[in-house]
């Protein structure tokens, strides 16, 4: 794992634009489509507005997947991944990509994680944008997270910390508003991606980074799992680095 540290997210985020951006031109040099799993939430904000701006990038040849939304939320809620994503960073591309979305809300969650798991299995995922939760969790992988599912999208319950984090970043009015359930892309899942760039601003994630960084490989620290890829690449700004023992 790469570790890039700077002096605040909005400097951190255009580098990882910029990353993600190269990783997208070679990709897409090489083959007819790229596929990519874009994050959503707070520590997404300044690596989206930065990747949306960059050029060369032919949009209409990507296929878009999203990392998790909340179970039985609509889409027109103001905390739903789907309208994050569109609104945030679909809407501001030049052109549109594929986009596949996680329905949350369905009727069905089996055949809804069937769905996705027929769309996603068979592809090679070249690039994954992420964050880390306070908790340390990848997705809604909260811990202990499993290492072993092999399904490419699962139903996770949220811990209370983690439903904390989404009520604290005022996604919702009240803590009772913060769904117990989410659908999840799995840890195997994610791990599959070519390149994994995690963005992680603020004093708050400061120490799930240092259990990322300089913890063991655990469940009980989800993100961990991140020091056996092959090519991932760490941005944070000083805040999400201050308990970093280097």
């Amino acid at each position: 794992m790469k570790i890039l540290r700077f002096k605040d997210p909005v400097a951190m985020g255009k580098s990882a634009s910029r990353h993600g951006a190269e990783v997208l031109r070679k990709v897409l040099s090489q083959k007819a489509r790229a596929n990519i799993i874009v994050a959503t939430g707070a520590s997404q904000f300044e690596t989206l507005k930065g990747l949306v701006l960059e050029p060369g990038i032919d949009w209409a040849r990507v296929t878009v997947f999203h990392l998790d939304e909340y179970v039985g939320l609509a889409e027109t809620h103001g905390a739903s991944f789907r309208k994050y994503l569109r609104e945030r960073f679909i809407a501001h591309l030049p052109v549109a990509p594929e986009f596949i979305p996680v329905n949350g809300d369905a009727v069905d969650l089996k055949a809804e994680l069937a769905r996705l798991s027929a769309l996603i299995s068979g592809r090679q995922i070249d690039l994954c944008f992420a964050g880390i939760g306070e908790n340390s969790h990848l997705a809604f992988n909260d811990p202990p997270a499993d290492f072993e599912v092999r399904d490419p999208y699962i139903v996770v319950d949220l811990d209370v910390a983690c439903r904390a984090q989404q009520f604290g970043e005022g996604w919702f009015p009240a803590m009772s508003d913060v769904p117990k359930q989410a659908i999840s892309m799995s840890i195997r899942e994610i791990m599959r991606s070519q390149v994994i760039i995690l963005s992680v601003p603020d004093k708050r994630k400061a120490a799930a980074v240092k259990g990322t960084v300089e913890g063991p490989v655990t469940p009980a620290c989800p993100a961990s799992i991140v020091q056996q890829h092959a090519d991932c690449t760490l941005y944070i700004d000083e805040a999400a680095a201050s308990e970093l023992a280097r």
